[in-house]
């Protein structure tokens, strides 16, 4: 997550203007010593394609000609601004700077000012002569490719407000003297580097501190307790880093924080209940750690929460009937955790909630009817819990899903017709125990836009219905008992630009006749990415108009009765990276042109009645891919 600032670059210039604009005849000329510091990082500018210091001239005037340099009434530079990200009326410009930053800046004495930002090719080290800027306030390095460390003259940089590092390749650690010296500090981003070791105890002193960015970075150790110090902080984000540990109690005393962010850590112990200090939080993300213990009652006691993201960590125990005071929640993920027992009834008090994800616990138990009156919901997850749902609930039906997803709750029987009359889009009923036949209604769930319901007991061919299915994408209708051809499916509407397939999954079912070439030309066919039809009764030959589909990635057609050849054209569907083909009565030799595609990393041919010589191939195969042909020979079978 970034902190964004330029937008706010504008309104902080006006700010600064005021004291910064003289009338002309009060200007004083530029600075002999700014000057030549100016130029001195011009000259280590190897392309400036822009023209951003094309005015920096050395035959004119610093603070009346040269563009994105600002000074006071004696001449002195306080104020150098050039952004890759330039605003010139109604239009931005994003460009680019190569080379590196000079010494010789350090000399800009009455410098507050300096914004470098979004250069993007700027490399090298920070130069510690930077550590005599000591009237800085404002210092934006950051979207470049600068190495080397902090420079630990940065201590000295005492007025210093915001501060933005994030987005080079700086490493080291962030040393802990330049941190505690920083007490003006506002707004520090030091984000996407490669910055290791522990945040800085001194990080306590920082008390201005508003805004604290140092995701992705490989930092470790623990959270400083001294964190809790800071009680102007409304933004905290230090995930995808290594940070160990529990959270400390005294993250309870920011009560200005209004987003925290500790994603993709490997923070251990339980969530204090200290956390219902967070008075103002909106947004928290703990996800991907390894938090283990019961939540905390006193979560239920967060009066501005809006998105809570708990996910894929070890938490156990009951969901507290607390969590019912929530009324700001609109979101709500504790997925892959191994929380038991049920529902709260409480839940249903969460009136502005639109996601709830509980997928992948222990919890069990009826669900309570008061869920229905969630009338906001759009996304219900549950899936892989052991509900023993037997049917999903009738009440279901009052409730305005866009995405359901029961996958593996316990629903035996078949589709209830209620969902004929929803706007679902997602519908994720696999791995349950459905049986009977795929019903003619299912044509009338026309905002579908992907229908899972593999690895049930499901029969029938497909009804002439499901063509009505006109913005479905992707279709995963493995391991049932499914019959027919695949016209059906292969024909169906599209309701332009949406409908266009992505993945098709049929494999395990007991799909039979050829693979009309016609249809797999058909629109819905035109951009998909994925198409897998092992282990059914499918005869005929492979079509040629597969190599006409572009996008495609990945074909398995494992174990069904194909013949034929496997035709050159395949070879025209230059995105292939995966084609399993064995186990069939593929004949003739294996193309060339198929074998040497550019992305190919797995194919597999074996079983089958291929002969002839394999062809020289640049992808790693093996020998288990080709055996089973008697015919065939050359590398890595035997020669011929």
């Amino acid at each position: 997550m970034e902190i964004s600032f330029h937008k706010n670059m504008f309104s902080l210039l006006l700010l600064l203007l005021p004291s910064l604009s003289f009338s002309p005849s009060a200007w004083a000329a530029c600075n002999v010593v700014d000057k030549e510091a100016l130029l001195g990082f011009k000259r280590t500018i190897t392309a400036d394609p822009s023209r951003l210091l094309q005015s920096w001239i050395s035959s004119t005037d610093c603070c009346t000609s040269w563009k994105g340099v600002a000074c006071n009434s004696v001449g002195r530079v306080v104020n150098v601004t050039r952004s890759g990200l330039v605003s010139d009326e109604d239009d931005l410009l994003d460009t680019f700077m190569n080379g590196t930053l000079s010494p010789s800046l350090g000399n800009l004495f009455y410098l507050q000012l300096l914004d470098l930002s979004n250069l993007k090719n700027l490399n090298g080290p920070i130069p510690p002569e930077f550590g005599k800027l000591r009237r800085l306030t404002h210092l934006f390095l950051n979207s470049n490719q600068l190495t080397g460390s902090i420079p630990a003259t940065f201590k000295r940089l005492s007025r210093l407000e915001r501060l933005f590092l994030n987005n080079n390749h700086i490493s080291g650690i962030i040393p802990f003297s330049v941190i505690g010296s920083l007490t003006a500090l506002t707004e520090l981003g030091l984000s996407e580097n490669q910055l290791r070791g522990s945040i800085p105890a001194t990080i306590g002193k920082l008390v201005l501190l508003t805004k604290l960015d140092l995701h992705a970075n490989n930092l470790s150790g623990s959270l400083p307790t001294t964190i809790g110090k800071l009680k102007s902080l409304k933004y905290l984000d230090l995930s995808q880093n290594t940070i160990k540990g529990s959270i400390p109690k005294s993250i309870g005393g920011l009560s200005a924080l209004v987003l925290l962010d500790l994603n993709q850590n490997q923070i251990t112990g339980s969530i204090p209940s200290s956390i219902s200090g967070l008075i103002s939080l909106q947004f928290c993300r703990i996800s991907e750690n390894k938090l283990t213990g019961s939540l905390p009652p006193s979560i239920g006691h967060l009066p501005s929460i809006q998105r809570l993201i708990l996910e894929n960590n070890k938490l156990t125990g009951n969901l507290p009937a607390t969590m019912g005071h929530l009324v700001t929640l609109t979101e709500l993920f504790l997925s892959n955790n191994r929380i038991t027992s049920k529902i709260p009834s409480s839940f249903s008090n969460l009136q502005n909630l639109q996601t709830l994800d509980l997928s992948r616990n222990h919890l069990s138990g009826e669900l309570p009817r008061e869920l229905a009156k969630l009338q906001n919901l759009q996304t219900l997850d549950l899936s892989f819990n052991p509900l023993g749902l037997v049917s999903i609930p009738k009440w279901f039906a009052k409730l305005k899903l866009f995405r359901l997803m029961l996958a593996k709750t316990g629903i035996r029987g078949s589709l209830p017709r209620w969902l004929s009359s929803t706007s679902i889009s997602t519908l994720d009923l696999s791995a349950n125990a459905l049986t009977g036949k795929l019903p003619p209604w299912i044509g009338n769930m026309t905002s579908l836009s992907l229908l899972n319901l593999s690895n049930n007991g499901l029969h029938s061919s497909i009804p002439a219905e499901f063509k009505n299915l006109r913005r479905l994408m992707d279709l995963d209708l493995h391991s049932n008992k499914f019959s027919g051809n695949l016209d059906t499916i292969f024909s169906k509407g599209t309701d332009d630009p949406i409908g266009h397939y992505n993945s098709i999954d049929l494999s395990d079912n007991m799909f039979a006749g050829p693979i009309n070439d016609s249809v797999l030309q058909s629109s819905a066919m035109d951009s998909i990415t994925s198409l897998v039809l092992s282990y059914n009764l499918l005869k005929g030959s492979i079509p040629k108009s597969i190599g006409k589909l572009c996008e495609l990635r990945i074909l398995k057609v494992v174990s069904n009765g194909l013949s034929g050849k496997i035709p050159v054209e395949l070879g025209d569907a230059m995105g292939l990276t995966t084609i399993l083909l064995s186990r069939n009565n593929l004949m003739g030799s294996i193309p060339g042109k198929v074998i040497n595609l550019n992305e190919l990393k797995e194919f597999d041919v074996s079983h089958n009645q291929l002969r002839g010589e394999i062809p020289p191939h640049k992808a790693i195969i093996p020998v288990s891919s080709f055996i089973g042909n008697p015919g065939l020979c050359g590398a890595p079978l035997p020669p011929c």
